[in-house]
């Protein structure tokens, strides 16, 4: 056992050193971030996007996970309601917790259903919630012919987001499309800088020959956002079960591998970001390292440290160029937990157990 902390504590001394010595390099000027990621208010519908203006009468059905909900489950549930394009339904895949506030919101989701579009709760013991496995079983009760997933802390921006995510399925060669997440106001200004790099303002689709180029981000899907074409999702077997997490990047390879196409639609877009602290980084890290670990015969080819570091750089260059010196600091303190973290989550097999229930996020997986 002593053999194993020793390694860890290796891997974390050398791993930040060789990150301190990359964040570093060449500072350069950036472009400004848009200011309304930092806006936590429902845009004004004035946007005049083909997307918007176009019909497309393919069904759909929301599909989402629900724990301890609160108040921006209850927001969630209300701007679903009023999209532009209903939903036909919206299923809630409820994980028991028997509370006063829990029931109180899953009433209130309930009360909000209307004929044109209903809304269904189903229970899922503690015990049985899986990523994959349950939203497995809640396509499993959709018939709808595009399934969208959306996680109980995504806020729709505005009234269109159901009608501009399905969109483009027009194309027939799309099998799954996600939004754009923008940063809540409070978040800051890191995170609202590190959601613009992930989530730009310019939608763009992405195909098999699109993987020497683009790497681990040709499979990036969030299931925070995300749509799927249910004849394709249910040929590819639906979500992998068991898995720590990663399930919507798991599925975006088999869909990318199988020919078909995957669209980033910017025109969709959700409030959601968080707050993790330094450990909170590391732990999640760690998780996201397992999960591509588990299955190396997808993640092995494509590496995800050099858009890991892409980031940082491009993330210092920022901080520089809008004088936010002060922050350099934490960013790298961010990066470090990080990479540490997922470097961690790479060599979990040589961890005993117990320790690696400790650098999770999600002890209750390793039970």
């Amino acid at each position: 056992m002593n053999y194993n902390i020793d390694l860890l504590d290796r891997y974390l001394i050398l791993g930040y050193d060789r990150l301190m010595k990359l964040c570093y390099l060449e500072v350069y000027q950036t472009e400004m971030i848009e200011k309304n990621v930092l806006e936590d208010t429902i845009e004004e519908d004035k946007e005049e996007d083909l997307f918007i203006n176009r019909e497309y009468t393919a069904t759909v059905d929301v599909i989402i996970p629900v724990y301890k909900p609160d108040n921006k489950f209850n927001q969630l549930m209300e701007r679903l309601v009023k999209q532009s394009k209903k939903p036909n339904r919206i299923i809630l895949l409820h994980t028991i917790e028997e509370t006063l506030d829990a029931n109180q919101h899953i009433a209130y989701a309930l009360s909000l259903g209307t004929p044109e579009c209903a809304v269904e709760c189903y229970d899922i013991e503690k015990a049985d919630f899986d990523h994959g496995g349950t939203r497995n079983y809640g396509a499993s009760l959709s018939q709808a012919e595009i399934m969208l997933f959306m996680t109980q802390d995504a806020v729709p921006a505005d009234s269109h987001l159901v009608n501009t995510i399905i969109m483009p399925f027009q194309d027939p060669l799309v099998a799954a499309v996600y939004g754009r997440q923008l940063a809540n106001q409070k978040s800051g200004i890191i995170e609202a800088y590190t959601r613009q790099f992930n989530y730009p303002d310019k939608s763009y689709t992405k195909t098999l020959k699109d993987l020497p180029r683009l790497g681990i981000k040709t499979y990036f899907c969030s299931n925070v956002c995300a749509a799927y074409r249910k004849d394709v999702y249910d040929s590819l077997g639906g979500f992998v079960t068991k898995t720590i997490f990663n399930e919507d990047m798991i599925m975006a390879a088999a869909i990318i591998n199988e020919g078909y196409t995957i669209a980033y639609s910017a025109e969709t877009k959700v409030f959601h970001s968080h707050y993790y602290t330094y450990i909170q980084q590391f732990q999640r890290n760690f998780d996201l390292a397992v999960s591509q670990k588990q299955y190396d015969h997808i993640f092995a080819a494509v590496k995800s440290e050099n858009e890991g570091m892409k980031l940082v750089k491009n993330t210092i260059k920022y901080l520089f160029s809008q004088k936010y010196y002060y922050l350099i600091p934490d960013l790298i303190l961010q990066s470090g937990f990080k990479y540490l973290g997922y470097k961690a989550g790479m060599n979990y097999e040589r961890f005993p157990r117990n320790l690696v229930e400790r650098l999770s996020m999600n002890p209750s997986f390793w039970r």
